[in-house]
């Protein structure tokens, strides 16, 4: 299967165009989201600056970039309708949206747990974790689907695995940090591979609504980005009631405090130019990630989407050893490789259709050799009568074979 179907150059300067639009606001967004974390500032408080470990608050952002997706949905909708009425583009707009709150719970329970889980690791192995989607993705199509894995899925998700376990034995292994920290980079890997669970269960469920309904994915992702982000907000009244013992954290003070303190977060991007720019940079790179994903996936093919989603992983490892935001690691590479590798064997790209050309020529070669054997020189004459019954031995035998083959 080709990545990129192109039938002109103009469509191939769109497809790079697009495909490196995914890519680099991909790896931008878990940077930002990672670089907030990474930054101090002072509170509502006259404490002395403090880390921002605000997960909910960052999940807020994230919904809010997705929420963004409906308004580009309208700008699109009405657009496209003013040159002719295309279904596959605005859909029936005949659907309940709230069926859509249900993956949108998915998505912020999986949010929420994956920005707790990158707290306690690095930018790039939780970029790399989240690739375990493709596991559980699989494994509950067969179950709630009824999809039909064939061999090259299930050697696809063994490879996974193998590469997930080479990540977080690295995270621990080899940690130059304290015994403790290293414990805890394992602690937010487990939560980033937890929240893969709920990813796969959310896109299982996005799935059956979206042929059920024949919505729009652009417009599927803005509603649920609306729930989310709605939800969210309400929870984080509670929450900042709700006392939290922060066993780990990169401040003393901060161990005894609340479960999602939003009141501080805003004074803390107030207090820090930086913070708020990280901020910001997640909401606007999460919008056009979504937005650069979907057309990907419209033009070219979803396959397409899960190799280049697979390959900013690179840039975000490269970035993060660039500027000392982690130490390397022997098993991080040979970890992503694997995990690539087995990305590849599961949407059956380059590997497996290799493999099928190899077999293809191996087979065709074995045809020319029979072909060879059949073409039996023979002379006029008595040689000729005696060669006649060999010759048609094998011209049945070489029937018998092609028929085979076409069966």
């Amino acid at each position: 299967m080709p990545l990129f179907k192109i039938s002109n150059p103009g469509m191939a300067a769109f497809h790079i165009a697009i495909a490196a639009l995914m890519v680099g606001t991909g790896t931008i967004n878990t940077l930002a989201a990672k670089w907030a974390d990474k930054l101090r500032s002072h509170g509502y408080n006259p404490k002395p600056k403090h880390a921002f470990d605000h997960p909910y608050f960052q999940a807020a952002e994230m919904f809010l970039g997705e929420m963004m997706c409906i308004f580009v949905f309208k700008i699109w909708f009405f657009y496209r309708n003013c040159r002719k009425k295309d279904m596959s583009i605005f859909g029936p707009q005949k659907f309940i949206p709230i069926v859509w709150a249900i993956p949108a719970m998915c998505d912020l329970l999986g949010t929420s747990t994956m920005y707790v889980g990158l707290t306690w690791t690095f930018a790039s192995s939780f970029q790399m974790l989240r690739g375990s989607v493709i596991i559980f993705t699989g494994l509950l199509s067969v179950a709630f689907l009824g999809t039909r894995l064939k061999i090259h899925h299930w050697f696809g998700m063994l490879f996974v695995l193998l590469g997930l376990i080479l990540v977080g034995v690295g995270d621990t292994i080899f940690s130059h940090e304290s015994q403790s920290a290293s414990h805890y980079s394992l602690a937010g890997d487990l939560l980033i591979v937890l929240a893969q669970v709920i990813t796969a269960v959310q896109m299982t469920i996005e799935e059956k609504l979206i042929k059920k309904y024949k919505v729009p994915p652009l417009q599927a992702v803005g509603w649920e980005g609306i729930f989310g982000f709605s939800v969210l907000c309400i929870a984080m009244i509670p929450m900042y009631f709700i006392p939290w013992h922060l066993p780990q954290t990169r401040d003393i003070w901060q161990q005894t405090t609340r479960f999602e303190d939003a009141v501080d977060a805003f004074y803390m991007l107030g207090n820090n130019w930086q913070l708020l720019f990280a901020s910001i940079g997640t909401v606007i790179s999460i919008s056009f990630f979504n937005f650069a994903g979907l057309t990907v996936t419209s033009t070219m093919n979803a396959t397409t989407r899960m190799v280049l989603d697979s390959v900013r992983t690179i840039f975000i490892w490269a970035f993060s050893l660039g500027i000392k935001w982690q130490a390397f690691q022997a098993l991080q590479p040979v970890g992503y490789f694997v995990l690539f590798i087995g990305t590849c064997i599961y949407y059956d790209i380059i590997l497996m259709p290799l493999f099928r050309y190899a077999l293809d020529k191996v087979r065709h070669r074995g045809n020319e050799t029979i072909d060879d054997e059949v073409s039996i020189q023979t002379e006029p004459g008595k040689e000729a009568e005696e060669g006649a019954p060999l010759l048609k031995k094998h011209v049945q035998e070489k029937e018998v074979i092609r028929a085979t083959k076409e069966d």
